[in-house]
């Protein structure tokens, strides 16, 4: 099985600086995995343990069923896409592409067999003798997948690869980088910051923040159900609003408006024994409404055009928040009413941040 297993796998540069903190998942054979977090938070540290680039502290590295601990980069069958790509510039296409697998003297035969497969594939026919500095960004970015693919090795890892293209060329880019999973089926670890990739690219996604697992799930889950109130505003754009709201006598209340919550949510908050928590609600499942008793009364403070939404901001107990419309005549300082889908809500501890149907 070739599959990868952190168990309890720490990494620390001196006592007072831990990269990583007693991370403990699994990435299946052929699964093709994200991980998602804000700079700093570990990520590119992981890839390279799996890589074999940065040394382990304590906790064990399981691939293919071995630990890998001590296991030469070399020895460990993997292949890596970089950031920056790191090819070779006094190499032309042909010859970036083929290096690794001359080096590890693959018959001549299988080379252009292999060569002829990846150029077909991610359309580089023709660019064969080009030197690096004659491609494009996309060009090089292809080359790259290109080089890493020709080993047909069982594990694939990219670090933020498309971080250089420009915002079309990196949405092509992300459905064929999903095309070439499907087809060639190796164990794919992808490294990035940018949640719209994460969640079109990875079939799971793992969030991590200062070092520790946040949440690892599905992108479905991660954004309709997430763990904590990190997960909750770090997955969307924009993302989920969280409102301080007040608990009494088994009902949730925001200012002295009562919030109407599902029957699964209502019964958690009849047993709830504090008295606040964090209502969660993301921008697109917040309505404007016609003035009843049912509805929250608010100011608008500023609204954004997103050609086919408007991003309304407003103040609501204390702090900003946002709602997406369709209604394309709302301006700064009207006056509206709002509704929330009582189905999209989510409840967090006051204390933990923790999302209370995870805690039950």
């Amino acid at each position: 099985m070739k599959e990868i297993i952190f168990d309890g796998v720490s990494k620390s540069y001196d006592k007072e600086t831990t990269v990583l903190d007693n991370l403990n998942f699994k990435i299946n054979e052929g699964e093709r995995l994200v991980l998602l977090g804000p700079s700093g938070c570990g990520k590119s540290t992981t890839l390279r343990i799996i890589a074999g680039l940065s040394s382990i502290t304590s906790g064990k590295l399981i691939l293919g069923g071995e630990v890998a601990n001590d296991l030469e980069p070399k020895d460990r069958n993997i292949s890596m896409v970089f950031q920056n790509y790191a090819l070779y510039p006094h190499m032309s296409v042909r010859e970036n592409i083929c290096y690794a697998l001359k080096i590890n003297k693959v018959p001549q035969d299988e080379i252009e067999k292999r060569l002829k497969d990846v150029l077909t594939t991610l359309k580089l026919e023709g660019l064969e003798d080009r030197k690096p500095k004659d491609l494009s960004g996309g060009q090089r970015q292809r080359v790259a997948l290109a080089r890493a693919l020709v080993k047909q090795s069982d594990y694939f890892l990219l670090d933020e690869p498309l971080s250089n293209l420009d915002a079309q060329l990196r949405l092509h880019a992300r459905k064929e980088l999903v095309k070439l999973h499907e087809k060639y089926k190796m164990t794919l670890v992808y490294v990035t910051h940018d949640q719209v990739e994460a969640m079109t690219i990875g079939e799971r996604i793992v969030l991590l923040n200062k070092g520790k697992i946040q949440m690892a799930d599905s992108p479905n889950n991660i954004y309709n159900h997430p763990r904590n109130v990190f997960t909750a505003t770090f997955i969307g754009s924009p993302s989920m609003n969280i409102i301080k709201s007040k608990v009494l006598d088994g009902k949730v209340y925001i200012g002295d408006h009562q919030v109407m919550l599902p029957e699964n949510l209502q019964k958690l908050i009849s047993e709830y024994e504090k008295g606040n928590v964090y209502l969660g609600i993301r921008p697109e499942y917040i309505d404007v409404a016609h003035e009843d008793k049912d509805n929250i009364e608010i100011n608008v403070n500023f609204v954004e055009d997103y050609g086919n939404k408007l991003g309304v901001y407003f103040d609501l107990e204390g702090s900003e928040h946002v709602l997406l419309s369709d209604d394309k005549n709302i301006k700064n300082g009207d006056k509206l009413f709002i509704k929330f889908d009582r189905e999209k809500i989510c409840l967090f501890d006051i204390d933990t941040e923790e999302n209370l149907e995870v805690l039950n």
